[in-house]
Protein backbone atom coordinates (compact mmCIF):
# COMPACT_ATOMS: atom_id res chain seq x y z
CA UNK A 1 0.00 0.00 0.00
CA UNK A 2 1.20 3.62 -0.66
CA UNK A 3 -0.23 6.29 1.60
CA UNK A 4 0.33 9.71 0.13
CA UNK A 5 -0.83 12.59 1.99
CA UNK A 6 -1.23 15.63 -0.53
CA UNK A 7 -0.31 19.34 0.24
CA UNK A 8 -3.12 21.30 0.89
CA UNK A 9 -5.21 17.99 0.12
CA UNK A 10 -6.27 14.53 1.02
CA UNK A 11 -4.62 11.51 1.99
CA UNK A 12 -4.59 9.16 -0.90
CA UNK A 13 -4.53 5.13 -0.48
CA UNK A 14 -3.33 3.61 -3.27
CA UNK A 15 -3.45 -0.53 -3.31
CA UNK A 16 -3.88 -3.38 -5.10
CA UNK A 17 -7.03 -4.98 -5.34
CA UNK A 18 -10.52 -4.37 -4.36
CA UNK A 19 -11.28 -3.22 -0.18
CA UNK A 20 -13.88 -3.47 1.84
CA UNK A 21 -14.69 -0.39 4.03
CA UNK A 22 -17.11 -0.74 6.61
CA UNK A 23 -18.85 2.90 7.88
CA UNK A 24 -21.14 3.03 10.61
CA UNK A 25 -22.28 -0.23 9.73
CA UNK A 26 -22.33 0.02 5.86
CA UNK A 27 -19.86 -2.03 4.41
CA UNK A 28 -19.15 -0.52 0.58
CA UNK A 29 -15.98 -2.29 -1.81
CA UNK A 30 -13.68 0.39 -2.93
CA UNK A 31 -10.83 0.30 -6.07
CA UNK A 32 -7.74 1.98 -5.57
CA UNK A 33 -7.04 4.72 -5.45
CA UNK A 34 -8.79 6.24 -2.02
CA UNK A 35 -8.76 9.63 -1.12
CA UNK A 36 -9.62 10.71 2.27
CA UNK A 37 -10.36 14.07 3.81
CA UNK A 38 -8.23 15.73 6.29
CA UNK A 39 -9.80 19.14 6.36
CA UNK A 40 -12.85 18.15 7.95
CA UNK A 41 -14.78 20.01 5.81
CA UNK A 42 -16.14 17.06 2.79
CA UNK A 43 -19.63 16.71 2.82
CA UNK A 44 -19.14 12.43 1.74
CA UNK A 45 -16.30 12.20 5.04
CA UNK A 46 -14.67 9.97 5.15
CA UNK A 47 -13.99 10.62 0.95
CA UNK A 48 -12.52 14.02 -0.18
CA UNK A 49 -14.72 15.62 -2.30
CA UNK A 50 -12.64 18.74 -2.93
CA UNK A 51 -13.81 20.97 -0.32
CA UNK A 52 -10.28 21.82 1.03
CA UNK A 53 -9.79 23.99 -1.98
CA UNK A 54 -12.74 26.36 -0.99
CA UNK A 55 -11.99 26.34 2.83
CA UNK A 56 -8.47 26.84 1.45
CA UNK A 57 -7.40 24.14 3.69
CA UNK A 58 -3.27 24.33 4.81
CA UNK A 59 -1.19 21.42 5.28
CA UNK A 60 2.44 19.16 4.49
CA UNK A 61 2.44 17.01 2.06
CA UNK A 62 4.21 13.56 3.11
CA UNK A 63 4.47 10.16 0.89
CA UNK A 64 4.63 6.63 2.62
CA UNK A 65 4.86 3.01 1.13
CA UNK A 66 4.56 0.25 3.20
CA UNK A 67 4.74 -3.56 1.88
Amino acid sequence: MKVNIVENGPIILDFKGPVSIDINGVTDEKKAPIALCRCGKSSAKPFCDGAHKDAKFEAPSVEISAT
